[in-house]
């Protein structure tokens, strides 16, 4: 399992043909608040559940508040099998701080 900063996704995010899956582990309510644009939301306890609803082979970008969250759930994926799994490190919080002044914080 790999980790990105906030910088260096956004870099990803400019440069990609076929951008990462943003898997988006918050609440509903977090996600409300703020989001990556693209992001997909599937809470956290939901993963198991819906773990066939996700491509083991698509470059997967999970996020969460600070992660932690995200950093437990790209480690669960990648004991599935997913090899394209990157943990966000510092969650929506650090992109917020470095690469969008202007997204919501809570």
């Amino acid at each position: 399992m790999h980790q990105w900063t906030p910088v260096e996704l956004a870099a990803r995010l400019r440069a990609a043909e076929l951008p990462p899956l943003l898997l988006d582990v918050r609440e509903p309510w977090e996600f409300g608040i703020c989001r990556i644009d693209g992001a997909v939301l599937l809470p956290m306890h939901q993963i198991p559940h819906r773990l066939q609803e996700l491509d083991p082979q698509r470059e997967t970008v999970v996020i969460c508040h600070h992660g932690i969250r995200s950093y437990q759930i790209a480690h669960y994926l990648a004991q599935q099998g997913f090899r394209r799994v990157i943990n966000l490190q510092g969650g929506v919080a650090a992109w917020a701080r470095d690469v969008d002044a202007t997204m919501p914080t809570y």
